[in-house]
């Protein structure tokens, strides 16, 4: 007697395994440009308070940049860890910056509202270009990147972060 049952469950098996395995490296972030760095450094955006800041005023600092959106719910669960983070490490010259790809307005309203204690940039539309240049080619968030003091990209990560994760990896720098 044949199981037709257990058939097109293997079968289902096979196709949800393809499609992960292709999901996964769809979402892999691809190497940084080399240009990368500088063309976020060359930024002057405003300020979650509409005060331009120019992104070059953190060279020479370890710098953790957090792309993220208001609408994200894995960016804003991540944030109340990165600003303990930010309070915890302010000796150390690391510098957590937060590069909201979101209107100035949703921004302004975030920041508000919660306790972030590292500065919050808009950067609108214009962030998800700056993330591609990071190699984050689905346009994933949050996506973040770690860029060392002589302005070097040291690591990126791909959706919400293990603080423990970015906590080793900043100590061991």
């Amino acid at each position: 007697m044949k199981r037709p049952g257990l058939t097109y469950l293997i079968v289902g098996v096979i196709f949800v395994a393809i499609g992960a395995f292709i999901g996964v490296r769809q979402l892999a972030p691809e190497p940084a440009k080399a240009t990368a760095v500088t063309e976020l450094m060359a930024q002057s955006l405003p300020d979650a308070a509409g005060q331009i800041q120019r992104l070059d005023q953190w060279q020479g600092k370890i710098l953790v940049v957090n792309f993220w959106a208001t609408w994200c719910a894995p960016c804003v669960k991540e944030m109340p860890e990165l600003a303990a983070l930010q309070t915890e490490l302010a000796t150390k010259q690391i510098q957590i910056l937060g590069v909201g790809i979101d209107s100035a307005a949703n921004i302004a309203e975030f920041a508000n509202k919660y306790n972030i204690t590292y500065p919050l940039i808009v950067a609108g539309m214009g962030g998800a270009k700056l993330t591609r240049a990071f190699g984050n080619q689905a346009g994933g968030l949050p996506y973040t990147v770690i860029i060392g003091r002589k302005g070097e990209l040291l690591k990126t990560y791909m959706g919400q972060l293990d603080i423990a994760e970015l906590r080793r990896d900043l100590n061991a720098l």
